[in-house]
Formats: structure tokens, sequence, C-alpha cells
């Protein structure tokens, strides 16, 4: 009998300030009338590391690795508006992240070199920090879709405080996938 698995990813959630600037963007989208469909509020977030399928009897050994991340508070503003893989076949529309790089960078340095002590091989794709806001199903109304997002591509969203990354579980569901927070880590106190 195969051991259970849990699909999991490490992530930082997104402040309200911004997810409300997010939202509004994303009925812009949808109002191009593309088929589109919009990462619900309460699931969007800046991925630091997917995971897909992992053991159970990994995830503790996980949470306790990415226990010992240690970073400071920080912002992270968001701005600009982009596709993967390109505007001739968009499958993702996204938003960039202007202010808190540098950080984002340094804690996903941190936590690749925790997986890698666990024996979980480094993201061959790299990082990009980026906040996936919807993604394409179908080539209807295209240029719609790329006329709003070249009209936003240096939009401003805002900045929020950075103080924490969480290692969530996603159960996929019919409507789409459900996060829960498993482990969170939080920043070093000022």
């Amino acid at each position: 009998m195969s051991e259970g698995t849990i699909r999991s990813f490490i992530a930082i959630d997104i402040g309200s300030q911004v997810l409300d600037q997010i939202l509004t963007f994303q009925k812009t989208l949808l109002d191009t009338g593309a088929d589109l469909k919009p990462v619900e509020a309460e699931n969007i977030h800046i991925t630091l590391r997917f995971l897909g399928e992992v053991p159970l009897s990994l995830i503790d050994r996980i949470s306790g690795e990415l226990k010992t991340l240690s970073f400071d508070p920080f912002e992270a503003s968001f701005q600009g508006v982009g596709v993967f893989p390109n505007t001739r076949r968009i499958n993702v529309v996204w938003i960039g992240i202007e202010k808190g790089v540098l950080e984002l960078v340094a804690i996903h340095g941190q936590v690749e070199s925790r997986l890698k002590r666990l024996g979980i091989r480094p993201d061959d794709r790299g990082f990009s920090p980026h906040v996936t806001i919807v993604r394409v199903r179908s080539a209807r109304n295209r240029d719609r879709l790329v006329e709003a997002v070249a009209a936003a591509k240096d939009k401003e969203f805002g900045t929020f405080p950075v103080d924490s990354v969480r290692l969530k579980r996603s159960v996929l569901t019919p409507k789409g996938p459900v996060y829960t927070t498993l482990t969170e880590v939080k920043a070093k106190a000022k």
C-alpha cells in the first residue's frame, strides 16, 4: 500500500490593500469577453516554490526546515501586467513585483537550500516573482485581452508588508483549488 501524498507549495499571501486593486483589474480582464478563469481572491499569492505531490512523511520535515528561514519584514509593491508564455498564446495573466524582489529572491534561495537538504531537487524553471491573476482557457477574444494587458503594462497595484511565508496544501476540486495553510513562518521581529 502506498503512502499518502499532499499537493503543496510554499507561498506568500497578498495583503488586502493590494488584493482589492487586483480584483478590480481582474474584473476589467473578464469584461473583455475572453475565455478566462480568474484566480479566486483567497487563492491569490506569490508562489515561492511549487512542490507538487509530497509524501506525508516529508511534510513535517519540510515544515521543520521552513521554520529555520530567517528574514526581516519588508515591503512588496506590485506593478505591471504581463502574460505567460507570450501574447500569441496566452496561458496566464500575471502582475509583476517592483519593490521587494531582492528580498523575495533571497527567501527563495533559503527555501531551495532547505529543500535540497531533504533531497528535493531545485526547480528547473527558476524563480520569477509574480502573482497569477487569471488563467486563459481558449483564444476567444484574445485580441481584446491583449489590448487590456498592454494598457495596464505599467499599472500600479499598491504595496503591502511581507511578514510571513506559508507552506500550503492544495486540494483540487471541480470548483477550483482549495488552499489551507499547514505551516506559517513569521519574519524576525524588528
